[in-house]
């Protein structure tokens, strides 16, 4: 069946349809990483976001048990090449049954070289993925130039609370999107994780008197999240050791008084490089953001960068003075990508008191 992809720039790319049928409009971004599609597909971060794959084949190993939540969030997929005959011996089935499964359309066959040269020189924009061959550019056009993502970290959210039984060390996990490999990187280093959903109130976290409190990813515009943001301050207000990762990071900074604004075609892959600002250091990073920490009117004595981007020079990390927190815009638990700033879930640790 024919699928097109129709950008609210005008311009259509046509493929051929895979996964789900049905019409669906959402925000267009693309990918670099070369492997974890699934990852990818699973990291819910994604939620209101139509995913464009860099890497020119998509599927060879099929779907494996490398999730990193219970489903795929995407609105939609977009590759170049889908294999339909994947061969691992973990192999359970493939993307194509997959995106089926859970309703989501997608697209392969198209040049995805070509879209993606358009998304990094005009910038992220909206798109609609359609199998109707009779669309009407004068009336999807303006459907979406109105398209609005929200706020999708309601979407993501757990609903209730759940413990993952650990050891020495309790943590509090803010679940506003939160990959497994957040929890799992916790729960391998001695710790019990209390999973909360989104919206829970500071003041039940801090009465479980948690060593520690994990904000962490999520999908979307910060600046949506106002009443988490009000959470997050009182957080900051108390003694705990507080370690927050990309939307985490953003909601701390906003909190705090400090601005967000919406990049060009932000980061999504798993080559992008950071600085740590201390040592000198440069580690490869995972990354999935479109919204970045402006520092340009960062106060110093309520916090300092900590990292920067080596291609671009924007922030990816903040310590706050005179405080136990410390947050990173790029992911160190990876999943998929390079595992390089895992040591910082130490740094955690040594916040606690431990003495890795």
């Amino acid at each position: 069946m024919k699928a097109f992809l129709i950008l609210e720039d005008g311009n259509v790319f046509t493929g051929t349809s895979i996964g789900s049928a049905r019409e669906v409009i959402s925000e267009i971004v693309f990918n670099t990483s070369m492997t974890g599609y699934l990852e990818v597909l699973t990291d819910p971060s994604y939620a209101g976001q139509a995913v464009v794959m860099t890497y020119p084949l998509i599927g060879n190993y099929g779907i494996t048990p490398d999730m990193e939540s219970g489903r795929p969030w995407p609105d939609g997929y977009i590759v170049r090449e889908l294999s339909r005959m994947p061969s691992n011996f973990r192999c359970e089935g493939t993307i194509g049954d997959f995106l089926t499964k859970y309703d989501i359309p997608g697209i392969c066959g198209i040049d995805t070289r070509a879209l993606t040269k358009i998304l990094r020189e005009k910038g992220t924009m909206n798109g609609m993925i359609t199998t109707d061959e009779n669309y009407n550019l004068d009336l999807i056009i303006p459907r979406l130039k109105e398209y609005r993502t929200g706020n999708v970290v309601d979407k993501v959210t757990c609903t209730e609370k759940r413990v993952l039984r650990g050891g020495k060390w309790h943590v509090a996990l803010l679940d506003y999107g939160a990959k497994n490999n957040i929890a799992q990187s916790l729960h391998k280093r001695g710790c019990e994780v209390t999973i909360y959903p989104a919206h829970t109130p500071a003041e039940e976290i801090l009465a479980a008197q948690p060593d520690g409190i994990m904000l962490s990813n999520g999908p979307g515009d910060p600046k949506e999240c106002g009443d988490i943001i009000a959470e997050v301050k009182k957080l900051y207000n108390s003694d705990t050791p507080i370690f927050a990762i990309c939307l985490g990071h953003q909601l701390m900074a906003l909190a705090n008084g400090l601005d967000t604004h919406k990049m060009k075609y932000g980061h999504r892959g798993g080559n992008h490089p950071v600085k740590d600002l201390e040592t000198g250091r440069v580690y490869i990073s995972s990354q999935n953001h479109g919204y970045v920490v402006d520092t340009e009117a960062l106060d110093p004595k309520v916090a300092k960068p900590a990292f920067v981007n080596v291609n671009d020079g924007t922030n990816e990390g903040l310590a706050y003075v005179g405080k136990n927190i410390f947050t990173v815009q790029f992911h160190p638990e990876a999943c998929p990508g390079p595992q390089d700033s895992a040591y910082l879930f130490d740094r955690f640790i040594t916040m606690m008191g431990g003495d890795n």
